[in-house]
């Protein structure tokens, strides 16, 4: 394909099935391929563009991630400003809304145009010809944060319009994190130490105003369009309503539980069935907002100070309620971690009883002082599984029990360790049943042992049926064929295959099987050091806190870990049925003067955009490579990234020769 105008062509078809894929998929939840073929175009449309990069423009969707961080957020200024909202809190000031609004339009006739409040954070957006150009916060209304990049890695906002519109116009909406990518976030904050977000809007607020885009694109975030901020050079429809089904159909994701409505009943009703189902919305809601839906209406009843006469909030009541904490139980998560729960007095908070509330973990109990006995604020947020906001302090008695993470596993009864810096207590055996099937799915993925044909659902299905207990066991299935066969969804084929998966993945290389073990912060990477330093399972088992540390990139965390793995039996026993199984589990160790870059002094100036200074001097050092601090006759090579400093001017005095990052990155590849 090397005539231009086919390369560009083709460039367009890819964007514009992507983007009919995206709109699709994210806004309207009714995929038409698979992701693996999706995954196809992207990969085709990326080479192309590396290729010829004079046909890369801004809105292609490979823009969405991936881009520098930026310094700092530029101002936007909006032509028209974004209002807050008056609240409702009870039926009464909403009639007393409807009155004033009926008196100040001369009791015109009007509709009403009901949507969710949902708890995010409020952008507008600005298309230039049928492109985004601009996507900014609603700050303090009249001024706001650039933060287009960030915005540009959420799937459900078109990176360009499908059809015809407006020259220029900007359209309003609230970002949202939904609720599950909520809960899996303040998870994963927990696990890692790091403070938890309060609610979906802060952490949708800390998520699009990242300096660096890539972490924005890794949270699942999502957008409903919620209004016509200005349109230029084309005219637009005259109400709210015909307003929202106009941008639904020039791609915008519009809420489907929006309502078009004809009296202030059907207004009570909305709110109230609303209150009662609030629980079921995948996002959060705290209210709904009412609009008039006439727009020349809206012209005439204008503003007051920030907010609309045209439009109000109606909150639904608060959903707390207090109660006595009678205990605090221990869960073990799927990952080994442990997991403080609140054991309460029954409480019925939003017409549900509650029993139990989430602590998240050791450090979050003590943060808040919540002690065994105390009464307890708790919380149902829209969050599938309540919280503990925080104790009554005025109604101790004295009698109350500080709570103390215990040392072994509630589950199996084996260690449990708390890394440095980290916030949870996890168990480190790799037979606990309350963590198998998370160790056998990691086990057998295709960075560890790449056995294919057991995903989620057969590893669940083997783990059900007993033919699996932990990881060791998957090499004893092969005499168990006829019983597998005769499970849900393995024919013969398929359970042949997986067999001969099983016994190919017998010589994976040590490294794999050192990752596949599932050590806590043992990587791939950190993996590949270990094998090549110790060159066995055993020696790994066997090496002290001293030689372990000796390792470049194996600091006190990794040490500490692998050293706990160890002690337990329940994981030697398993190493040894593998060694006893035929797996692989010694390769020649590297003499580390054999190690390719032995003698070469590397030094790195710059940002690095692929990984930190500190991962790429870990792998030169595991290469035999020395790094130094600043370039002297003896320095190799000059590592350059973004930005750098006054090193590269003395390098070029030297003549000391430069590498780029991808140079860098290729060199390593080769060589490892």
């Amino acid at each position: 394909m090397d005539d231009l105008n086919q390369v560009k062509q083709r460039i367009a078809q890819l964007r514009a099935e992507i983007n009919h894929h995206n709109y699709r998929y994210y806004v309207l939840d009714s995929p038409e391929i698979s992701d693996a073929e999706y995954d196809e175009l992207m990969r085709e449309l990326k080479q192309l563009e590396e290729q010829y990069p004079q046909f890369l423009t801004p809105d292609s969707p490979t823009q969405r991630v991936g881009a520098a961080p930026v310094e700092a957020f530029g101002v936007v200024e909006h032509p028209l400003p974004l209002l807050s909202l008056g609240n409702a809190f009870a039926k009464d000031e909403l009639v007393a809304w409807y009155n004033r609004t009926s008196k100040l339009v001369a009791g015109k006739q009007f509709d009403f145009v009901c949507e969710h409040k949902i708890d995010g954070l409020a952008v507008a957006l600005t298309y230039v010809d049928g492109r985004l150009t601009i996507g900014a916060t609603r700050g303090d209304g009249f001024r706001g944060e650039n933060i287009t990049q960030n915005l540009k890695t959420i799937r459900s906002i078109p990176l360009s319009i499908l059809k015809e519109a407006p020259p220029r116009f900007e359209v309003r909406g609230e970002v949202f994190l939904p609720k599950a990518g909520f809960n899996k976030l303040n998870q994963e904050r927990a696990e890692e130490g790091l403070p938890l977000f309060a609610n979906p809007r802060n952490a949708a607020a800390g998520s699009v105003r990242q300096l660096d885009p890539r972490v924005t694109a890794k949270r699942t975030l999502d957008i409903y369009i919620y209004g016509l901020g200005y349109s230029e050079g084309k005219a637009t429809p005259p109400t709210h309503w015909e307003t929202m089904e106009y941008l639904k159909s020039l791609g915008f994701k519009v809420n489907p539980n929006n309502r078009l409505l004809t009296s202030i009943e059907q207004v009570e009703e909305f709110h109230h069935t609303w209150v009662e189902r609030r629980e079921s919305l995948p996002y959060e809601a705290d209210g709904i907002v009412v609009k008039v839906n006439q727009l020349d209406l809206q012209d005439r009843l204008g503003n007051i100070g920030h907010e609309p006469r045209w439009a109000i909030a109606y909150k639904f009541p608060a959903i707390q309620g207090t109660t006595h904490l009678i205990d605090i139980g221990i869960s073990v998560g799927r990952t080994g971690t442990l997991n403080p729960y609140a054991i309460l007095e029954p409480v019925s908070v939003g017409g549900v009883t509650i029993k139990s509330a989430a602590l998240h973990n050791e450090d979050d109990v003590r943060r808040k002082d919540i002690r065994i006995g105390d009464t307890v604020v708790v919380q149902r947020a829209g969050e599938v599984i309540p919280q503990v906001v925080g104790p009554v302090i005025s109604k101790r008695t004295g009698k109350e029990k500080i709570f103390t993470m215990p040392r072994h596993c509630p589950v199996c009864g084996a260690e449990t360790i708390q890394p440095e810096g980290e916030a949870m207590s996890r168990c480190t055996n790799a037979a606990c049943p309350a963590q198998v099937q998370e160790r056998l799915e990691h086990f057998v993925s295709r960075g560890g042992m790449d056995i294919r044909g057991i995903g989620e659902s057969n590893s669940a299905m083997l783990l059900q049926e007993g033919l699996v207990k932990n990881v060791a066991d998957l090499y004893d299935l092969k005499d168990k064929k006829e019983q597998i066969v005769k499970l849900e969804r393995m024919a013969e084929k398929s359970v042949s295959n997986i067999l001969n998966a099983i016994e190919n993945s017998k010589q994976r290389p040590l490294s794999r099987v050192i990752f596949a073990l599932g050590i806590l912060h043992i990587g791939e990477e950190i993996a590949e050091l270990l094998a090549k330093h110790l060159g066995s399972i055993d020696s790994l088992a066997n090496a002290s806190r001293e030689e372990l540390l000796s390792i470049p990139a194996v600091g006190p965390k990794i040490a500490d870990s692998i050293a706990a793995f160890f002690r337990q039996e329940e994981n030697r026993k398993i190493i040894k049925r593998l060694k006893d199984a035929g797996v692989k589990l010694e390769e020649e160790r590297v003499k580390p003067e054999e190690l390719p870059l032995t003698g070469m002094e590397f030094l790195i100036t710059g940002r690095l955009e692929a990984f930190s200074r500190q991962e790429a001097e870990a792998m030169i050092k595991a290469l035999g490579g020395s790094t130094g601090s600043s370039v002297t006759k003896k320095t190799t090579y000059l590592v350059i990234g973004a930005d750098p400093g006054s090193k590269l001017t003395r390098a070029q005095e030297l003549g000391t020769k430069l590498l780029t990052e991808e140079e860098l990155t290729r060199l390593l590849r080769q060589t490892a």
